[in-house]
């Protein structure tokens, strides 16, 4: 008797369907790669992908090898005084990169700084996981939040790349709280303050 329904899947076809979306993500973004289009280059019913990732921010994150899933940790950021979401925002991220989670993270940092193919992942994956997510709460003029948000990421990668690829000191070994309060004010200042 021959069987219906989705044929098994094994690592290989994991494998097929990260690569394909790794593909499809590099070269046309989030927002325009399909899971119809990923199936179909994996060779795979769509079906498939989505028992495997479930939903398509899932497959990013694991395309992305991620190492958190923003979804889950940036409401922290945003709960609490408006005003003191820029120190939120630092500590969330010292807390990431400091973390166990944080090796994976400054491999892939450093991986983007030297490879265009991984620089176009990591950049959609800041923009589509990170920024719509927690900086679209918090900035109110939709006019401004894109050069808000960028601002704001030039800053935290600045700080990540000083602390965990330089390694540059004090910076490196210094006290996170320290590091947020010090940091802090300029985020905010570019999530709500004026802009020249």
């Amino acid at each position: 008797m021959k069987r219906s329904g989705r044929r098994p899947g094994n690592q290989d076809t994991r494998a097929s369907i990260l690569e394909a979306a790794r593909q499809a993500f590099a070269e046309k973004g989030f927002d325009k790669a399909s899971i119809r289009a990923i199936a179909g280059d994996a060779g795979v019913d769509p079906a498939l992908v989505h028992h495997y990732f479930g939903t398509k921010e899932k497959l990013f994150l694991a395309a992305m090898n991620a190492p958190i899933n923003p979804a889950e940790l940036i409401p922290q950021a945003l709960s609490g005084p408006r005003e003191q979401a820029g120190e939120r925002l630092v500590r969330l991220v010292l807390s990431v990169w400091d973390s166990p989670a944080g090796a994976a993270a400054v491999a892939m940092f450093r991986s983007a700084l030297s490879n265009e193919w991984t620089a176009r992942l990591l950049r959609e994956f800041v923009v589509t996981q990170v920024l719509r997510r927690a900086i679209g709460e918090l900035i109110s003029d939709p006019e401004q939040a894109s050069l808000r948000s960028s601002l704001v990421a030039s800053q935290i990668a600045g700080l990540a790349v000083a602390r965990y690829v330089l390694k540059v000191e004090p910076l490196a070994s210094a006290d996170p709280e320290l590091i947020a309060a010090m940091i802090g004010p300029n985020v905010q200042r570019y999530l709500d303050g004026p802009l020249p």
